[in-house]
């Protein structure tokens, strides 16, 4: 019966990971909702709306006041693009408006996935 048990324990913990990520990244957010809203059709505020960010070309979001390095970087974003340009804002886009890094590369993954799901169109 102990093997059993421990199948079961290894089964409820790779089940709960993706809400660990989920709860991981959503609070790593926290900090990016000062600037950034994620709904479909929100608002603009300091930073750009974030919904539909994977798949689209950096400084394209309609009535926000992006910088020229931006607009002109040529980054489509996706997973590993995003997770560069957070570790490290002004050394991926040199001139960037973007102020905020995220130095922790646990931290970042998980905001990066959380992202993925939380923006989707």
């Amino acid at each position: 019966m102990k093997p059993m048990c421990g199948f079961v324990a290894v089964l409820a913990i790779t089940l709960a990971a993706p809400a660990v990520a989920q709860d991981a990244g959503a609070q790593a957010f926290g900090m990016c909702k000062a600037c950034h809203t994620i709904d479909k059709g929100g608002r603009n505020g300091v930073g750009p709306n974030l919904s539909g960010l994977f798949g689209r070309k950096a400084g394209s979001v309609a009535g926000f006041n992006y910088s020229s390095a931006m607009k002109t970087s040529g980054i489509v974003w996706d997973e590993k693009t995003l997770a560069d340009f957070l570790a490290s804002p002004a050394k991926k886009v040199p001139g960037t408006k973007m102020p905020i890094s995220v130095s922790d590369p646990a931290k970042r993954a998980a905001l990066v996935a959380y992202l993925k799901t939380a923006t989707v169109k």
